[in-house]
């Protein structure tokens, strides 16, 4: 069973980034604060990164499940991703989005998702509350650092004020910027997990196979272990350079890595850290190359 820790969903992209704009101009791209990029693959024509097509990439990979986040560069997608958890309810869970002010009912998501190198006040011990609902309610922490250690010291002590809330650092550690260890380090804390979500795009230079992210899992499991990184494919933008299918076979077929550790980077960690229950593997469907 495999389970994606980290994939994006909208109806309509609506968000900022550093104050200006972001929203969809068709045939997957968009406009990015004044800058054209390609956002999505170029048939998703238009603009909408719709549930219906992610679980079609989900059935064809192979993956049961998969945990839904946010990004300010998308705009706050609660309404739409409250939709999708209808349509898939076993399949999903869905983060809430901390936008540094009180937060409404979450009582129907499973986590928030909490952009902290993008809060206006990047200091997270000024931002206790997010933690503090999430604790209160029984919610996961989906969170992406900034780049390097700069909230790492932070980010350890609200591990520790806050023991049994469970916490997903995104991006690898932003495995490709100084520091990055650090941030991997945060797992030595019992209630902290690392998932993968956007390592194929922080290794893009290198393409498939990505040997040198195969390595940084390999030196972040000696660290902390297998048993605490998740794997995520940060879809769909990463699906603008290689397919979903990739962004997870890498893992799957690298010899450096045991079965036993990819059963758990894979799935099996991300079924008891994200509360899945026992779901159905897709049935393989042979493809017109094979």
């Amino acid at each position: 069973m495999i389970i994606d820790a980290h994939a994006h969903l909208w109806k309509k992209q609506a968000g900022t980034v550093n104050g200006k704009p972001v929203y969809s101009i068709g045939g997957g791209k968009s406009d990015f604060g004044g800058v054209i990029r390609q956002m999505m693959p170029p048939y998703m024509l238009d603009g909408e990164n719709t549930v219906d097509k992610f679980i079609a990439n989900m059935d064809y990979a192979g993956v049961s499940g998969a945990v839904i986040t946010q990004e300010y560069i998308d705009g706050n997608q609660d309404s739409y991703l409250l939709e999708a958890k209808k349509l898939f309810p076993e399949r999903i869970k869905i983060c809430a989005l901390y936008e540094e002010k009180e937060m409404g009912d979450i009582s129907a998501f499973d986590g928030i998702k909490i952009c902290a190198g993008r809060l206006t006040d990047k200091n997270l011990l000024n931002h206790l509350y997010p933690f503090e609902l999430a604790d209160k309610f029984g919610k996961f922490i989906s969170i992406d650092l900034d780049d390097g250690d700069v909230q790492c010291d932070a980010m350890n002590k609200i591990a520790k004020r806050f023991p049994d809330l469970r916490i997903a650092i995104g991006h690898f550690g932003m495995v490709t910027r100084e520091g990055w260890l650090e941030q991997i380090r945060l797992a030595k804390n019992k209630n902290v997990f690392i998932e993968s979500g956007g390592i194929t795009w922080l290794f893009h230079g290198e393409y498939y196979p990505y040997p040198s992210a195969v390595e940084a899992i390999i030196e972040s499991a000696k660290e902390v272990g297998f048993d605490k990184l998740m794997w995520g494919s940060d879809y769909p933008r990463t699906m603008t350079a290689i397919t979903y299918k990739m962004s997870l076979d890498f893992i799957e077929k690298t010899d450096r890595i045991s079965d036993s550790d990819k059963a758990l980077i894979l799935g099996e960690n991300a079924k008891s850290f994200y509360g899945f229950g026992d779901l159905a593997v897709p049935k393989k469907v042979i493809n017109m190359v094979e």
